[in-house]
């Protein structure tokens, strides 16, 4: 849980590394994003049907072209990776979740639907291996884990939410949702709700989109709207992490090395940055 911040929010300046494009031929700016625990970076970008591979360096390592047997290609909108190397994601045309098993930086097999929604947006995993899932429509957000056959298994979902968007891990196992336009929900690890990170801190935004959580615990935030990325920690007041240089940002993680990640659909660049917070 989230402590009341007792001072104003602060300002640092994490140092930008380099700037990553988005691989020829997907027609837009970079949308989705992980970083798996390999420190391989998974990319969503405009209407590109496949999910791009990189290393933090920015050099391609592969890409998973994005065909479901019957249906045909479709375009990935968000992507997540479990512990066990399975890539998941959404799939907003067909209102569907395929996964597909990657290993040794190489696919393998076909991809698999393991769930249909209304609107499935943002991905992701938490902290006790269930993978999470946005349905803008409904305003909810599913859960469940995968069996070996690559079943769902005990499926849960949290409902009346508006708009929601992305998704991520929140403080002790438990989740963050950002609503488009709104707040960022935040819920327990059995889904109970714990309040707002607005309601909490006092801070406002314009259009929260990615949302992730560093090795501390902290609840990183992208707002689209105001061109910012905000670190919430665990206690303490908000920390603008990012105020400048940005024109869109969607997307936001964080790699194992320690690394901050911002895809910027604006500019059609992946943004890394330097996670180490100095004084600006």
């Amino acid at each position: 849980m989230l402590d009341p911040p007792a001072e104003p929010i602060r300002s640092w300046q994490p140092r930008l590394l380099g700037r990553i494009p988005v691989p020829a031929g997907a027609a837009g700016g970079p949308r989705g994003l992980h970083c798996s625990l390999d420190g391989l970076l998974f990319l969503t970008a405009g209407a590109a049907p496949c999910v791009h591979v990189l290393d933090l360096e920015g050099r391609s390592i592969c890409h998973l072209p994005c065909h479901v047997p019957g249906a045909g290609n479709f375009v990935p909108e968000d992507v997540a990776v479990t512990a066990a190397g399975l890539v998941a994601v959404s799939d907003l045309v067909h209102g569907a979740v395929h996964v597909l098993q990657h290993t040794a930086r190489a696919p393998q097999g076909r991809w698999v639907t393991v769930g249909t929604f209304l609107a499935p947006r943002g991905l992701a995993v938490d902290a006790l291996g269930r993978l999470l899932v946005t349905d803008y429509v409904p305003g909810a957000v599913h859960s469940f884990t995968l069996g070996p056959a690559l079943q769902p298994l005990a499926p849960a979902s949290v409902l009346g939410l508006q708009g929601p968007c992305w998704v991520g891990p929140g403080p002790d196992g438990g989740l963050a949702v950002s609503e488009e336009f709104g707040d960022v929900q935040l819920f327990g690890s059995a889904h109970q709700p714990l309040g707002t990170l607005g309601g909490l801190t006092g801070h406002t935004f314009g259009s929260p989109a990615g949302v992730c959580t560093d090795p501390e615990g902290g609840v990183i935030v992208v707002d689209e709207q105001r061109r910012q990325v905000t670190l919430f920690p665990r206690a303490g007041a908000p920390i603008c992490l990012v105020s400048e240089g940005l024109r869109r940002p969607l997307g936001v993680a964080c790699a194992p090395q320690g690394q901050l990640i911002v895809a910027d659909a604006g500019d059609g660049y992946v943004k890394v940055y330097q996670y180490h917070l100095e004084p600006a």
